[in-house]
């Protein structure tokens, strides 16, 4: 997003929309979601209240999207999968793929946007959650969730089993298409201490759904298994745009 030092409020709240992809009935709600304590001329008028609503209902709907998708898992590994999926370096890399960073309110001292700490991405990940609960109800927090974490759902699931989709994908490939499968860095976002990679997956001159990660070797994984999803005529699991 370009500079917000020109634009009104309103303009920087519609943008966010359009980032996260909902639109609220009560944008103040919204803004309350964006304003951290240190920008806040009050703690009760910050994210905190949010932050903790937000968490309580982004694990009971994992839990409960974790507990109908694996029906033959004991409570352990579901446990496992919920714990990946909700925890604080996830939420954080959620909140950088939709870019909600560029539109938080933080007091001069966290910082600039492109460097805003992990842990303020996480509570704004959590924060907007609770927000867009209270603004829809419990669906459209289902919805907003299972947009941007159904496919950390199926990969935390994957990630037991060791499965490695760049292999895979190599051997369909050359067996398939008589190529070999390479990977274009698309896109890069965060600071550097904490980024996340955009990257697709070329077969010859076909190209597929790009995948974002947490860095590039989990980036080109899932890259691959979109590929090889795609392949199989089924939708790609983790979808980057």
């Amino acid at each position: 997003m370009a500079s917000t030092k020109h634009k009104t409020k309103a303009d920087v709240l519609d943008e966010c929309q359009a980032a996260i992809g909902y639109q609220f009935r009560d944008v103040r709600l919204l803004q309350e979601a964006l304003t951290h304590a240190s920008g806040a001329n009050h703690r009760l008028v910050s994210n905190e209240r949010l932050e903790f609503l937000g968490d309580a209902i982004l694990g009971a709907i994992v839990c409960e999207a974790v507990f109908r998708r694996f029906p033959d898992e004991l409570e352990g590994e579901l446990t496992r999968i919920k714990s990946t999926v909700v925890s604080r370096l996830a939420c954080a890399q959620f909140s950088q793929r939709l870019g909600i960073g560029e539109y938080l309110v933080i007091g001069k001292g966290m910082g600039s946007h492109d460097k805003t700490p992990p842990s303020v991405l996480a509570d704004v990940f959590e924060s907007l959650i609770g927000a867009i609960y209270l603004d829809g109800g419990i669906e459209a927090a289902r919805a907003f969730i299972a947009r941007n974490l159904e496919g950390e759902i199926e990969a935390a699931a994957l990630d037991q089993h060791g499965v490695n989709y760049k292999s895979n994908l190599q051997q369909i490939a050359q067996r398939d298409f008589g190529a070999t499968p390479t990977y274009l860095l698309l896109d890069e976002k965060g600071p550097d201490h904490s980024k996340c990679f955009k990257i697709a997956a070329q077969v010859g001159d076909h190209g597929y759904a790009p995948a974002w990660g947490s860095n590039k070797k989990e980036a080109e994984q899932r890259a691959a298994l979109n590929a090889l999803r795609e392949i199989a005529g089924l939708p790609a699991p983790h979808p980057a745009d």
